[in-house]
């Protein structure tokens, strides 16, 4: 699948920000299932200093600052991306063995797998966390099998509700309120996942705005999305990451691109920055993403005010 990715941000503030520095993850990855064909990022107004580099976790990122006085800020990420279904992992692992073989002994040999087992900024181990997972993770039960059951009970159990949480709600308040979006549930998943000791990802990227005709619209279609992946060990090598959605409670395919990987949310964030003046700011947000020569990528985005 041909997807254009055409992620727009524009803030608004009120007195005129003097100086920023900001960190952009809008480059779309590049993985086995996934290719990027070409890609721009346009910022407005011209940045006097900018940088590309690669994070800890592969992903690429862009440091822009900005030295002068603006009234706001416009940054526009157009994508070209070409997507395959990944093929399945077909190693049948008990999710105990999965957890024995990350956990640290004397003498361990290393596996990257081990650092997504910890805690980290926005996803805590913890006993409430243990309790909602252990229904579907009992003994004996195959990793993948455990997990899927677990994607899909986050699926069913909660309510997807754009007003209820925020970018910075505890994902341990969004597993008490049962509400929240991608975020909050990719959150609550890995939450569930490293309390019993096993590994998780946290995804960030997007989902194709308008489906094939006769299949439904995906949740979080209209924004950057979210979703966790599980590692999977193999007999032989160092194993596969697996992707998963609670959010729409399936597998990710061909009409989801992947952005970036990290433990959470902060290590991913599309934009952050640190600006001096600015007190209050208006944030829009605009995402597309079509399959290529559609003509509704440009109407869609003016609509919502990033030309």
């Amino acid at each position: 699948m041909l997807l254009q990715v055409i992620h727009g941000t524009r803030y608004d503030y009120a007195p005129p920000v003097k100086t920023a520095q900001h960190m952009a993850h809008l480059q779309p990855a590049h993985t086995a299932t996934q290719r990027l064909l070409s890609h721009q990022l346009e910022i407005t107004p011209a940045p006097a200093q900018q940088s590309e580099t690669t994070d800890v976790y592969g992903n690429k990122r862009t440091f822009f600052s900005l030295r002068s006085a603006h009234d706001a800020l416009q940054v526009v990420a157009r994508s070209l991306v070409e997507t395959s279904a990944p093929a399945p992992v077909h190693s049948l692992v008990a999710w105990e063995t999965v957890r024995e073989r990350l956990r640290y002994h004397r003498e361990a040999s290393y596996d990257p797998a081990a650092e997504f087992v910890f805690a980290s900024p926005h996803v805590p181990r913890h006993a409430d966390f243990l309790a909602y997972a252990q229904p579907s993770f009992p003994p004996g039960r195959d990793l993948q099998e455990a997990a899927r059951g677990l994607m899909q009970r986050i699926h069913a159990d909660f309510e997807f509700e754009r007003s209820a949480t925020d970018v910075g709600t505890p994902a341990l308040e969004a597993l008490q309120m049962r509400k929240g979006v991608c975020q909050d549930f990719a959150h609550i998943m890995l939450g569930c996942l490293r309390s019993l000791g096993l590994p998780g990802r946290y995804v960030s990227g997007y989902l194709l705005t308008q489906p094939p005709p006769g299949q439904p619209r995906l949740a979080g279609s209209d924004a950057s999305h979210a979703w966790v992946s599980i590692h999977v060990p193999e007999p032989e090598g160092p194993g596969r990451w697996v992707d998963l959605d609670p959010t729409n409670g399936r597998a990710p395919a061909a009409d989801y691109v992947t952005l970036a990987t990290g433990r959470d949310y902060s290590d991913v964030s599309p934009l952050r920055g640190v600006i001096h003046g600015g007190a209050r700011h208006k944030l829009h947000v605009a995402v597309t993403v079509v399959e290529v020569a559609s003509p509704t990528i440009s109407a869609t985005l003016s609509n919502k005010g990033i030309p």
